[in-house]
């Protein structure tokens, strides 16, 4: 692919790479942060920052893999995942994944004979089978109901219905984010204003301002972030390893949610709930 003097402008990027290598760039974000966040290859992650869509996999891996790009820099991920078809389109993409193919071995094909004698095999065995079970049921003392009822199992006791749990009160307190494995994350208000950013390791806590105007969190993983409004704890944020963008966390926002239910612990031996 040729670039054109348009394509390299850095204020106004024209082609999807430059528009990807822009988004991180304004992030603050290298392409090592991009890998580990969407565990994509640095090598298809420069591929794609340089629209050289034939180093990738596939046209469908062209545009995941921008998608997941755009997500992590909080571009919109809808019109990149577009543009990469559009771009692949104009530019006449095609490749063709090759499928290994082996010829079977004749050797270790059976021959037909020895094909034949298993089959008639299982059927003389299945027809010997038949007729002891006939003459079995028919031995005296021996009747069909007896034999169900022995391999009858007693039917397991219903189990109680769990008591509905009572509602707790709203939380309140000091929003605390604090980080158990290695996160990004970027903190702001309404007005977009950056309050806090960084990569948080395990056991790093950052108190979101109670004075901040609706602040709401930026993260690729917010799986990696225990929330607690007080002395007390909120479910996740959003799913594992899903980017999540503009989630409120004032203490208003989060009283709503509450604190992730505790499973007992089972006693060794015990079956697991059904």
């Amino acid at each position: 692919m040729v670039d054109t003097e348009a394509d390299k402008d850095p204020v106004h990027p024209t082609t999807v790479g430059a528009q990807l290598k822009a988004g991180r760039e304004a992030a603050g974000l290298e392409l090592a942060d991009i890998a580990s966040r969407t565990r994509i290859p640095v090598r298809h992650l420069e591929a794609l920052e340089a629209d050289d869509f034939q180093a990738l996999p596939s046209a469908t891996y062209s545009v995941g893999f921008a998608k997941a790009h755009a997500r992590t820099t909080g571009l919109d991920e809808v019109a990149i995942g577009a543009a990469v078809r559009a771009q692949l389109d104009r530019d006449g993409y095609e490749r063709s994944e090759y499928v290994a193919f082996e010829p079977a071995d004749p050797s270790r094909v059976p021959p037909r004979t020895l094909a034949w004698t298993a089959a008639i095999i299982a059927v003389v065995l299945l027809a010997a089978y038949g007729v002891w079970r006939s003459q079995w049921l028919a031995s005296p003392g021996t009747t069909v109901a007896a034999e169900v009822a022995e391999s009858a199992e007693p039917a397991p006791a219903p189990t109680p219905a769990p008591a509905a749990p009572t509602p707790a009160a709203p939380a309140t307190g000091p929003v605390v984010l604090t980080a158990i494995d290695t996160v990004w994350l970027r903190i702001y208000d309404d007005q977009n204003k950056r309050l806090f950013e960084k990569e948080m390791t395990a056991g790093e806590r950052y108190e979101v301002p109670a004075d901040a105007s609706n602040p709401q969190i930026l993260t690729g993983r917010p799986q990696a972030l225990r929330v607690t409004v007080g002395d007390r704890e909120v479910p996740p944020l959003g799913e594992a390893d899903r980017t999540i963008k503009d989630v409120p966390i004032s203490a208003a926002a989060l009283a709503a949610r509450t604190a992730a239910p505790v499973t007992p612990a089972q006693p060794a031996g015990s079956p697991p709930p059904s």
